[in-house]
């Protein structure tokens, strides 16, 4: 696992000698082709790049560790709040919210429909926002507006307020945090890097399992019920994390001074190996300041780039199949006749398990070098848990359901895989920027679809939205098979015009094309 943390490339999977020159190639080294990558002066990060300059695999991998230490567990705990405060409904339906505000299974199926759809609607605004004021700043604003909204579900009293707070709730900074990755680690980096940010989704949904079932214990306390509680406190831990990120989130690898912290966490020599090996990397990456907000143009050129939609289709099925499990497993249980400690108990370990499986899959598509069909591994999981499911019957035995789900909901979580897939075919940043966004709403638009697919009148064996999601899961292996025959030609069909221009032809396309990002006919789509 400590190879997958280093700088890696498909040509150099270990370090022999750590006082070896680490620079890697790049068309920088072309005196032809520099120019038209040359990232421009108003480029934050300008100033610490030097195409000149040689560094070891032991400063790297330094860099590296540094890196991983002041940004990305910050990420990741960020990322653990906001699921505690979008995940909290679900415990406290497991302490009986539904009884106590006089709701039924499809006032809780519309509140998560709610909060998808905000989150849905809120997503490209928000990025365009990021994008003008930057993730350092707009994510802890995000964080304290989330820790609000929490804190105020104490006072929940109805149906309205239910869909009011978990509407507020559905802001989201998730292609935030990605862009924010995306300026400190290559691209052969991210993908493992998001297999734990993801991952940590699922051990926070662990611990908060028993975190949450502690504190539906305080039922009863100031004669206030024990979800009342979570939220509260909840809500509390959000605000206290939001001025946390005020004071630790860095802008950029040569902006890492903040308000409490006068000297940079890169020194000069670092902070100029750090932006100079992103950029040898992804010349791209210069194409955008950090502070620069996106055009109409710019967005509209997103939204017609059509190499990209693949992705965003499975972004809106890879879900499908596992949600409605998910959403009524406490539910399901409590029905069953398991008690609400059980029930915490019993559905925290898919969360575990998770872990494990969706740091194996991103491992595996590292070492294989694949991508679509690595992907289809968790539909191929799903199937033949949804069609035991299925054959359960009407006489369903508690345990066994409970196995099969669990065994379901353990599957390999590839989204880290595609999120870093369309991060990395993306081209440029402000195509990422869009892109980002684009894609996570797919997922939430998958999300908002699985949300309806258990209603009640199917209920309780949920016979035809278990065979709808059998029928998808199906279909949706082969769609990632035609996805990489879609990236294969696109990548032949390029090769072959470029490899019939001369070398005086390829300069003069360079300096004179329109095409941006993945639209050049230099761009290789990975698959």
């Amino acid at each position: 696992m400590k190879d997958f943390l280093l700088a890696r490339s498909s040509k150099h999977r270990s370090i022999v000698d750590e006082d070896s020159v680490a620079t890697q190639p790049s068309v920088f080294d072309e005196k032809k082709l520099r120019s038209h990558y040359w990232p421009s002066q108003q480029w934050e990060n300008y100033k610490k790049f030097d195409v000149s300059l040689r560094w070891t695999w032991r400063e790297e991998k330094q860099i590296v560790h540094i890196i991983d230490r002041k940004v990305m567990i910050w990420v990741c705990v960020f990322f653990a709040i906001l699921n505690l405060d979008r995940n909290n409904l679900n415990a406290a339906n497991a302490d009986g919210i539904l009884k106590d505000l006089q709701l039924t299974s499809n006032d809780y199926n519309n509140a998560n429909t709610i909060f998808r759809l905000t989150f849905l609607f809120a997503e490209l605004p928000g990025q365009i926002i990021s994008k003008r004021v930057g993730p350092d700043v707009f994510v802890p604003c995000q964080m304290l507006a989330w820790g609000v909204v929490t804190l105020a579900q104490f006072w929940l009293n109805g149906r309205t307020s239910l869909f009011i707070l978990r509407a507020l709730l559905g802001l989201s900074m998730i292609p935030d945090l990605l862009l924010l990755l995306s300026y400190f680690y290559r691209t052969s980096e991210l993908p493992i890097r998001l297999c734990f940010f993801w991952a940590t989704m699922n051990l926070t949904s662990f611990v908060s399992s028993f975190f949450s079932y502690g504190v539906l214990q305080m039922r009863g306390v100031l004669s206030k019920l024990g979800w009342r509680w979570l939220f509260l406190i909840e809500g509390l831990i959000t605000i206290v994390l939001a001025i946390q990120a005020f004071l630790v989130m860095p802008a950029s690898p040569s902006q890492t001074k903040r308000i409490w912290r006068k000297k940079p966490f890169l020194n000069e020599r670092q902070a100029t190996i750090a932006v100079t090996r992103i950029l040898r990397d992804e010349p791209q990456k210069s194409t955008m300041h950090n502070r620069e907000g996106l055009q109409p143009r710019m967005l509209w050129r997103t939204l017609k780039n059509w190499r990209l939609y693949p992705l965003y289709i499975h972004g809106l099925i890879f879900g499908i199949p596992l949600a409605p499990v998910q959403a009524y497993l406490t539910l399901s249980l409590r029905n069953l006749g398991f008690s609400t400690l059980l029930t915490q108990i019993l559905s925290s370990v898919q969360y575990a398990v998770s872990v494990f499986t969706g740091i194996a899959v991103v491992v595996l598509s590292e070492l294989v070098n694949d991508r679509a069909f690595v992907c289809s591994l968790e539909d191929l999981w799903a199937l033949p848990c949804l069609i035991g499911i299925v054959s359960l019957g009407n006489k369903v035995n508690p345990w066994t359901y409970y196995t099969l789900a669990t065994v379901l909901l353990s599957a390999p979580y590839v989204h880290p895989i595609q999120a870093s897939w369309v991060s990395a075919i993306a081209g440029d940043v402000q195509t990422r920027t869009v892109a980002a966004s684009l894609y996570n709403i797919a997922v939430q638009l998958g999300s908002v679809v699985s949300s309806q697919v258990y209603q009640a009148r199917d209920a309780p064996q949920y016979l035809a939205g278990n065979i709808a999601r059998i029928t998808i899961a199906a279909i949706h292996i082969c769609m990632y098979a035609g996805t990489k025959l879609f990236y294969r030609r696109l990548n032949t069909s390029r090769e072959k015009v470029w490899n019939a221009m001369t070398t005086e032809e390829k300069d003069k396309y360079l300096a004179t094309t329109k095409h941006e990002g993945n639209e050049r006919l230099e761009f290789r789509f990975i698959h």
